[in-house]
């Protein structure tokens, strides 16, 4: 029988929001009906520090083991809580080469990264995350440790479009039927249209001008209204102050981004 479960891949560097994150993949394969592998990469100079060869095979060796027990640590009690199966990879060597390798071996369908604390997009200490964001062209999310999504609690979602062409209706609509809660429908456009905070159907819509403080204007009223999963169309944003690494930084929420080859909703 033909597995159509999507593929979700948490890259993970395995810090201090890594339950976070984990728990955020989970919430989002629940969602959607997903399978979740973490995949995680050490540099060989983070293990090897002697120059032999025997020694160095050791190193890696026993780094191995280290390494698939604190993941095991992490995975069981999510997965044995949430009932789900999550599956792991390690891997040692060039951060950016493996994890290209892997997601050509693995083709997900969403890619999960964390987002840190600091406003650069650099993770596993490599820019991974501008990497991904480059050359992945499914949907990426990018987890908010402070606003995790929990998988024993129904998302607060959110819509963000950032031009002034509407978004796919079929995937507004596909959104709405993974949630009780209205949908909020955040847009910055050229010009105001008397639009903002209009109700229709299933979505309450909030509508900004185009300009510096736009996206702290979303950012402002997301946190009001408790959004805790925002989803943002990648392909087709604005290039200036919307754009996508201004969008990632400013606003508070877990980002869903979709991309060009996204098929996200519509199976």
């Amino acid at each position: 029988m033909k597995n159509n479960k999507y593929k979700i891949l948490l890259l993970s560097d395995l810090n201090k929001s890594a339950t976070s994150e984990l728990k955020s993949a989970v919430s989002l394969a629940k969602m959607i009906d997903g399978d979740i592998t973490l995949f995680h990469v050490k540099k060989p100079t983070d293990i090897v520090e002697r120059e032999s060869q025997l020694s160095a095979m050791r190193s890696i060796n026993e780094e191995h083991i280290v390494t698939n027990k604190a993941i095991e640590n992490l995975i069981n009690p999510i997965s044995q809580d949430f009932k789900l199966n999550i599956g792991y990879n390690v891997s040692i060597g060039n951060v950016k080469h493996e994890i290209e390798t892997y997601i050509n071996a693995y083709q997900p369908d969403i890619i999960v990264l964390g987002k840190r604390k600091s406003k650069t997009l650099n993770f596993m200490g490599d820019n991974i995350t501008d990497y991904v964001l480059k050359t992945h062209k499914g949907s990426i999310m990018i987890a908010n440790q402070n606003k995790a999504l929990q998988p024993n609690q129904e998302a607060t979602l959110g819509v963000l479009n950032t031009n002034d062409h509407p978004l796919d209706a079929n995937f507004i609509a596909g959104l709405i039927t993974k949630t009780s809660q209205p949908i909020k429908s955040f847009k910055i456009v050229s010009q105001l249209s008397g639009l903002e905070n209009a109700e229709a159907n299933k979505t309450v819509e909030f509508v900004f001008e185009k300009g510096d403080s736009a996206v702290d204007n979303v950012s402002k009223y997301a946190s009001k209204s408790n959004i805790n999963l925002m989803c943002f169309d990648n392909s087709n944003h604005d290039k200036s102050n919307t754009s996508i690494k201004n969008v990632i930084n400013k606003l508070d929420v877990s980002l869903l981004l979709t991309g060009k080859n996204t098929t996200m909703l519509h199976r």
